[in-house]
């Protein structure tokens, strides 16, 4: 009786990819119905305060970890040329630390406008380590593998250093999230049976489900 070779069963990242494709679209959609349909919208500018606080998770889920994940995983998305998936990395994740940087603006701004303390709970410190350590990763990576770039052998040892600090970051700003999320249900006194508490609860747990599937896209190979 013939036997497969074990190679044949070796995991690729596909499945975890195209996971993370799913779970992204999911995240967005209940971010977009939590905030529009239960929060009252958002705003820059407005007398309902509470409009400008949501613009804070709107950019850090969406436009941060949401964008920063494809970012990371923009090597297995995109059939392309090394130096065309680099540049949309370098891309995506420059857009992500922008918008973090916008919804760091807004909780300030709403916090200054109710004189509510800032940097307060361990939720901004970790968040507010995670936005800064996010810009000095960037900063670096577009110096040593972009412009002018380092040397090929330079750049070599610099990769895997590279990648790990940046799932650790990842992981930092989902843990943010969590946290976020686990205060934003406590102020709001909501119950674990009401649609906005269920919706910020599967929020949660499908961001730790998107931490994972990006982790393991980035981990396993493409193909055999």
């Amino acid at each position: 009786m013939a036997t497969k070779n074990r190679s044949d069963f070796k995991a690729t990242s596909r499945p975890a990819t195209i996971f993370a494709q799913v779970v992204m679209v999911a995240v967005f959609t209940l971010v977009l119905v939590w905030l529009l349909h239960f929060r009252g919208g958002l705003a820059f500018n407005s007398p309902n305060k509470q409009k400008i606080f949501n613009v804070h998770p709107l950019l850090m889920v969406i436009g941060f970890i949401l964008i920063s994940g494809e970012g990371i995983i923009m090597y297995k998305i995109v059939p392309a040329s090394k130096d065309t998936q680099r540049l949309l990395h370098l891309t995506w994740l420059f857009i992500a630390l922008v918008a973090a940087i916008v919804g760091i603006y807004a909780v300030f701004k709403f916090h200054n406008e109710l004189d509510i303390s800032n940097m307060y709970t361990l939720h901004s410190w970790i968040g507010m380590s995670t936005i800064c350590l996010c810009g000095i990763q960037w900063t670096v990576g577009f110096f040593s593998f972009w412009w002018p770039g380092a040397e090929q052998e330079t750049r070599a040892r610099l990769v895997p250093w590279h990648a790990v600090f940046g799932m650790v970051i990842f992981l930092m700003a989902i843990l943010t999230a969590e946290t976020g999320l686990i205060e934003k249900f406590t102020f709001l006194k909501l119950t674990v049976d009401s649609q906005e508490g269920l919706i910020i609860n599967f929020t949660g747990l499908l961001l730790i489900l998107f931490a994972i599937s990006v982790g393991l896209s980035v981990l396993l190979p493409r193909k055999h």
